[in-house]
Parts: C-alpha cells; sequence; structure tokens
C-alpha cells in the first residue's frame, strides 16, 4: 500500500464555551490519555513541578492564572494535569506550516493572513473553539487542550504559528500557549511583538501577526536567543538561516518559501493566495511522517472573516462576531483529482 492510499479522517468541530465548563472538560477526557502518555514520555524526573509551573504562571502570565486554575479543577486537580495545562517546559514538539500576509496595493481588498497548518492527522485536535475567557471574543484553532495554533480576537488581532526549523529546546512556555496568550491581552500588532519579545519559549517558531490597522509583523522566537522582529510577508519552517538541514529538506521550506514569495508579489487577491495554499507545491502530503497539510485558514481582521479550506471541499466560512457550531469531516489526503479544485 503507498502512502496515497492510506487515508486519515479528521473530524473538525467548532463550538462556544464563553468560559470553561463541559464542553471544554468533555475535550479533555477525549484527549487527555494520549496527551498525558506524551507529556509522561520521558517521565517526570528533573521536569518542572507544580510549584514551578505556578511560579511561571504567575510571573509571565499572570492574568491567565485565574483561566489555568479553572482548568485544573475542571480536570480533577491532579499534578500531573496542571503541570501539562501549564505547558511550562513540555516535551520537544515540531511540526510544519505555512504562513502568509497579503496586502492588495490597490487597496480595494482587506488585507489576510493565510497559513497551513502540516502535522500528523492522529494529533491534531481539529477544535475551532470560541471563548470569552478573559472578556473579549477569542476564535482559535484549539491546540493542548487551551493554547491556539491560529486565531482572532475581536479587536482585530490574527495571529499564526510555524515551527523554525531548530532542534534546540529550553526552559520556556510551549508555543501554543503563548499564542493564547497574545490573543487574549493584544488588540494590537504592536503589543503582541513587545508580548513576545519578553516571553520565555520552549522551542523555536515563527508567530505571523496582522491586525486592524493592517499592522503586520512577523517574530522568531527561540529559547535560547532574542526575538527577533522581521517584516517577512511569507514564512515557512526555517527562519533567516537553514539551521536543521533534514527537517528543511523533508519539508521543502526553502522550495515552499521561495515559491509562494514569488506568488504574493503577483497581481490577484487574497482567495488566489488561498488556492495556491492548497495546490502543490505548498500543499505537503507526507501525513504519516507528520508533515501532512491539514487545514488552510484565512483570516481577515477588518471584517472578522474567518475561514477554514480544504482542497476538494466546501470552505467552512465564519465570523469572530457571529461564530456558529458544527462539524466537518475531512479525509486525508484527498483524492489526487480533487486536489486543487474550489
Amino acid at each position: 500500500m503507498t502512502v496515497h492510499e492510506v487515508h486519515f479522517p479528521v473530524r473538525f468541530e467548532a463550538s462556544v464555551e464563553d468560559q470553561p465548563g463541559p464542553l471544554w472538560k468533555a475535550r479533555f477526557d477525549r484527549y487527555w490519555p494520549a496527551y498525558r502518555t506524551w507529556f509522561l514520555r520521558t517521565a517526570t524526573v528533573g521536569r518542572p513541578t507544580y510549584l514551578d509551573c505556578r511560579r511561571a504562571m504567575r510571573q509571565h502570565m499572570p492574568e491567565l492564572v485565574p483561566v489555568w486554575e479553572s482548568l485544573v479543577d475542571l480536570a480533577g486537580g491532579g499534578d500531573v494535569e496542571a503541570r501539562f495545562l501549564s505547558l511550562w517546559c513540555p516535551p520537544p514538539y515540531i511540526g510544519g506550516c505555512t504562513q502568509a500576509v497579503w496586502l492588495d496595493p490597490t487597496g480595494h481588498e482587506e488585507p489576510a493572513l493565510l497559513r497551513n497548518y502540516d502535522y500528523a492527522p492522529a494529533l491534531l485536535e481539529g477544535n475551532w473553539v470560541a471563548t470569552r475567557w478573559l472578556g473579549p471574543r477569542v476564535v482559535a484553532m484549539s491546540d493542548c487542550l487551551w493554547g491556539a495554533l491560529d486565531g482572532i480576537n475581536e479587536a482585530g488581532l490574527a495571529c499564526s504559528l510555524s515551527f523554525g526549523g531548530r532542534a534546540v529546546s529550553g526552559q520556556g512556555f510551549g508555543v501554543p500557549l503563548v499564542l493564547r496568550y497574545v490573543l487574549e491581552m493584544a488588540t494590537t500588532t504592536r503589543e503582541a511583538v513587545r508580548m513576545l519579545e519578553r516571553l520565555p519559549v520552549s522551542t523555536t517558531y515563527s508567530i505571523t501577526m496582522l491586525d486592524r490597522q493592517a499592522d503586520w509583523a512577523t517574530v522568531f522566537v527561540a529559547p535560547d536567543r532574542k526575538a527577533e522582529v522581521v517584516r517577512q510577508a511569507v514564512v515557512t519552517n526555517h527562519q533567516r538561516d537553514i539551521e536543521w538541514p533534514e527537517h528543511a529538506k523533508a519539508t521543502r521550506s526553502v522550495e515552499r518559501q521561495s515559491w509562494l514569495a514569488a506568488r504574493v508579489a503577483q497581481p490577484g487577491s487574497a482567495q488566489d493566495i488561498a488556492m495556491a495554499l492548497m495546490s502543490p507545491p505548498m500543499v505537503q502530503d507526507a501525513y504519516q511522517r507528520g508533515y501532512g497539510t491539514l487545514y488552510t485558514a484565512s483570516y481577515r481582521p477588518r471584517s472578522g472573516a474567518i475561514g477554514l479550506l480544504w482542497p476538494g471541499s466546501e470552505p467552512w466560512m465564519q465570523s469572530v462576531a457571529d461564530f456558529k457550531e458544527g462539524q466537518r469531516d475531512i479525509v486525508f489526503p484527498p483524492p489526487p483529482a480533487a486536489v486543487g479544485s474550489t
């Protein structure tokens, strides 16, 4: 059986729950056995204690502490659950992904942040969640049960992340929780940049932001060096240099970035870029190796329009102001004839 003959079904679910409650608890019960195995794969000896995790949360993300404590209570109040949910110095993880900021040179169409999320289908939660944990609405694709892979808040700040192409790990938070914190606390790209410049991270990632005023930036974050702010409209899985050649080759990081950067510079629309992300060479099909494209996301901060897209399937369009519950079942990889279709 070839790779292309192996199909992986994934259910994407949209839910609305302003404060942590039964919906979050149901997700925890569903995913906790797998997350617990991942979290404990290197045992707990030498890992941060509960007190270490609480101290880190209080020092760096004090506004999120009440939410963290509420989630820990819902999870049963256990030591391992609390340490996992803090995402302080989690086990290392890697992925793929592409991010692009599109600005209409004519000024007729609103700016957009578009991204491909590339990972293993079995490791995706697939939960598209609308919350009001700290008051303002946040809509995000969930990871690690309360972190975010990408999302937008009602102030009009959209963010997404991609792996930065380095195997270095260090003392800091898992990047999905960092992205969650930014979406909960920042209202503009400038505010988000200041947060990313001070927050410690456990692995190397690139975080791209676009706000309602069309201000945008990408921040390269890492556990062992200062955050670097760049005006790079297309980001894949390396930063300034190739520092992990094997990973860059496996994910075709340089080729994808070069191709999409050239495409973004050509005349067209945000929809054209979305279609490009769902077509070769941008869409990745290494699902069994953890580098398959699982969805394309589109964020338009000015209008609050958001969407999830897949080749050969109807786009799932939503808005921050009117986010509706629902579900979509997607099979990876899609049939070859469907790739690139609308």
